[in-house]
């Protein structure tokens, strides 16, 4: 089974590269690139063919599509007529509906929209996909196969896409934030960045794992390390005096509140 990947950016080429890591044959495996010089790269990283989209999707059976969403109504167009009945269409392009490349492309074709997070790039990413009408068990299975090279897949109701957005597709931002903040709150009370980095992100990785491996609620390992009268209850007093976690629901409550701007075509 063919794959053609349009799109060959940060998340087009994390994909590319897990699938080469998982063991696809990279001559299943195509990718599409106007830049030539870019694409010389790929083909010199990865070994992969580089054709214009239109080449990619005759020559495919699943097609992903990687591009920016203000790109999707013209690439739509370019690859309309090379899409052919029983081709998988997965987009990962942020806040297009399954209705929306439905309507652009041959009746029947199936659908499978994606929300990714930068992780992938690191083969731990979060993947939500929701099925488009004309999807079925194999559809689903098969962009399950495809993205779990990247990380964890997770299926999800197409309307729930924008709040998985919020969360997760936006949720690596929030959490480098608050590493940045707290690096910072290390420099300022002496110590040499390198090491307050070195201290945040292993914490931040230490945690992590915890939370995964023990399968514990993050309420039960927060009062683990909260001792009463301690250092940890100072500093989550002051963080719930200044509203902090009021400010997280609301900033989450943004993000949702554009994702649902941008899929209505209000930009």
């Amino acid at each position: 089974m063919t794959v053609a990947i349009l799109g060959a950016g940060v998340m087009g080429e994390a994909l590319l590269s897990g699938l080469v890591r998982a063991g696809r044959r990279v001559d299943e495996l195509l990718v599409t690139e106007r830049r030539a010089e870019r694409a010389q790269e790929l083909t010199d990283r990865y070994g992969v063919d580089v054709v214009d989209s239109p080449a990619a999707v005759k020559r495919a059976d699943t097609v992903i599509i990687v591009v920016k969403p203000q790109d999707m109504g013209a690439l739509l167009t370019e690859i309309h007529d090379s899409v052919r009945p029983g081709h998988l269409v997965v987009s990962l392009a942020a806040g297009i509906t399954t209705g929306f490349i439905e309507s652009q492309l041959p009746e029947g074709v199936a659908v499978v929209r994606v929300m990714p997070n930068t992780p992938a790039l690191v083969d731990e990413g979060m993947v939500a996909i929701a099925p488009g009408t004309h999807c079925d068990e194999r559809h689903l299975t098969e962009a399950e196969d495809l993205l779990r090279s990247t990380g964890k897949v997770l299926r999800v109701p197409e309307k729930q896409l924008d709040a998985v957005t919020a969360i997760s597709g936006s949720g690596p931002a929030y959490v480098f934030y608050v590493v940045e903040a707290m690096i910072e709150a290390g420099v300022h009370m002496g110590l040499p960045r390198a090491t307050a980095t070195e201290l945040v992100v292993q914490t931040l990785v230490g945690s992590a794992k915890l939370l995964r491996e023990t399968g514990e609620h993050p309420t039960v390992l927060r009062e683990g390390v909260t001792s009463p009268g301690g250092t940890t209850a100072a500093a989550i007093r002051l963080l719930e005096d200044g509203k902090v976690r009021a400010d997280f629901l609301a900033a989450i409550e943004a993000a949702r509140d554009r994702s649902r701007a941008l899929s209505s075509g209000n930009a």
